[in-house]
């Protein structure tokens, strides 16, 4: 009796869980990363002038103590004949009273006035919790989307990295605890595996088995491994025989293999179906129905493209419809693809011109927004991972002459266009597969703004990215490749006004490098005689 309600209380309270704490999802720009760069190597300057005082402080003590040692050396060999010297005993009188408490004061002098001052005032600057569980939900969301195995990532191994770094075991294992407290625990079992294994070859870390174990047990069990759980917990409990929650949850890990064990002798042929099932591993299910398809495109992988319509993309020079600014230097236009016929356009915006619109952009950067179909106003979401500034042609020539060439270009009107964005994706940022254009069930996404619908979209690469960072369009297959420099230009709409769903795209995570773009949403407003109307619908 007594047995069976020790058993009722554990499955009472349940399976005892590591403790967590939640943070919300954060991110940090390439350019503030920059920053903290220099933020860490000012204090490391101002840390060694720390240490360098200090060397000197002591430098002084030693020089004091060896003089003394020497002195009392000889004083205390013939301590009479020693006083017996009157200056020896002023000496000695003026050392005891004076000397003494200077040295005192110089043993009590804080050296590191100048570096904590310092400290205090970057500290303002310092990333917080957010920014670091943002990292770490970059590096996973990476390990998913480029089928990086957990080893890879930690020896860092990744496709062209300049500076390799690995990850600790301690590394690892935060890893871990930000999945853990996502209720992530498939990728909590993946981390806290490379964790115990690099402790297994023997690490020198900060963190024990017990700790990684007692994680990593939990996190199988909520998978439904239970065997591998118990096998886990047992080996939990060789190394630390009386941790208090392992041994509850070998307790219930036994209850309930041995309740299952019960059942399946009892139960008949035809109640073999009622069977509990193991939950099955993988990543957690998402709102993104298109999500395999989208992640295999940013990996260059199951783009559809036949030779025969490949056949059919063409390079050539356009003129803007004998625009004079072009008729002399025409820009270079490449076919990306046919259905939605999406143009690459080559040397279209030069080196100083990026840089201006960097510089012009980087003190406004603020994390992306989205407009809310329900509210129709802009709200930050975790599927765009990236920060954003909005820069008006009438700020800087340089913005007005890029808005006019998108213009001549395209033949639209730019008047109506929302200002150039200005994005800058860092390790990790992404948007995920999305619509420029406003659906049927989003009547009120651009009304604030009065010009219609967004027709057309113009995006300015202006950077190269290392790995990763590309442009997809799941509903069709197509993968476009980021290059500084060149611009790639696309319909949302149909010439009927009717959205072109097969527009739909996502800015892939940037796996190692930084992305830089611009750009311009084109409205409907302006364009009715730019670009006619057709009567049939997909037109």
């Amino acid at each position: 009796m007594k047995s069976s309600r020790m058993i009722w209380c554990i499955l009472i309270v349940g399976i005892l869980l590591p403790q967590s704490l939640a943070h919300p999802g954060f991110f940090t720009s390439i350019g503030q990363m920059t920053d903290l760069i220099h933020t860490e190597k000012d204090l490391v300057t101002s840390l060694k002038d720390y240490i360098k005082a200090e060397e000197d402080k002591l430098e002084q003590i030693k020089k004091w103590a060896e003089k003394l040692d020497r002195l009392t050396s000889t004083a205390t060999k013939d301590p009479e004949g020693f006083v017996g010297h009157p200056v020896n005993a002023f000496k000695l009188m003026k050392r005891l009273n004076t000397e003494w408490s200077e040295l005192e004061n110089l043993v009590l002098k804080d050296m590191s006035d100048g570096f904590i001052s310092n400290l205090t005032i970057q500290r303002q600057y310092f990333p917080n919790d957010e920014d670091q569980v943002g990292a770490a939900k970059a590096l996973l969301r990476l390990q998913d989307t480029y089928n990086l195995d957990t080893d890879t990532i930690s020896k860092g191994n990744l496709p062209g990295v300049k500076h390799k770094s690995f990850l600790t075991a301690e590394d690892c294992f935060e890893l871990g605890k930000v999945a853990y407290t996502e209720a992530d625990y498939y990728h909590t079992e993946l981390w806290m595996e490379q964790a115990l294994r690099q402790l297994d070859e023997g690490e020198v870390s900060t963190i024990d088995k017990v700790s990684v174990l007692d994680y990593l047990s939990y996190a199988v069990y909520q998978q439904g491994d239970l065997d591998k759980a118990l096998l886990l917990t047992k080996k939990l409990l060789d190394l630390d025989p009386e941790h208090q929650r392992a041994n509850g949850n070998l307790k219930y890990f036994e209850y309930i293999m041995a309740k299952e064990k019960d059942v399946n002798k009892s139960a008949s042929d035809d109640q073999s179906d009622q069977k509990t099932t193991p939950k099955k591993k993988g990543v957690a299910v998402d709102y993104l129905p298109e999500r395999q398809k989208y992640e295999m495109l940013c990996r260059g992988e199951g783009i559809k493209m036949t030779p025969r319509r490949q056949k059919k993309l063409f390079c050539r020079y356009h003129d803007g419809n004998r625009n004079p600014k072009f008729i002399l230097a025409p820009a270079k236009q490449e076919d990306e693809w046919d259905k939605p016929r999406i143009i690459r356009f080559h040397d279209i915006i030069s080196d100083a011109e990026i840089e201006i619109v960097k510089d012009l952009a980087k003190p406004r950067l603020s994390r992306a927004t989205v407009h809310d179909p329900e509210t129709g106003k802009l709200t930050t979401a975790q599927y765009r991972v990236s920060k954003s500034a909005w820069l008006s042609g009438y700020e800087n020539p340089v913005v007005s002459r890029i808005n006019m060439r998108i213009q001549d270009l395209t033949g639209l009107d730019v008047s109506t266009a929302e200002e150039l964005q200005v994005a800058n994706y860092g390790v990790g940022g992404q948007y995920e597969p999305h619509f420029d254009f406003a659906r049927k069930d989003e009547p009120d996404a651009f009304k604030e703004l009065g010009t219609g619908n967004r027709i057309a979209t113009w995006l300015f690469y202006m950077s190269d990215v290392s790995a990763g960072g590309a442009t997809v369009f799941p509903e069709v297959g197509a993968s476009v490749w980021p290059k500084k420099g060149t611009a790639v230009f696309w319909y949302n709409l149909f010439a009927s006004g009717e959205g072109d769903y097969s527009t739909r795209h996502a800015a892939c995570p940037v796996l190692v490098g930084n992305k830089w773009v611009s750009n311009k949403w084109l409205h409907e407003r302006g364009q009715e005689f730019r670009r006619p109307c057709t009567l049939s619908e997909l037109e």
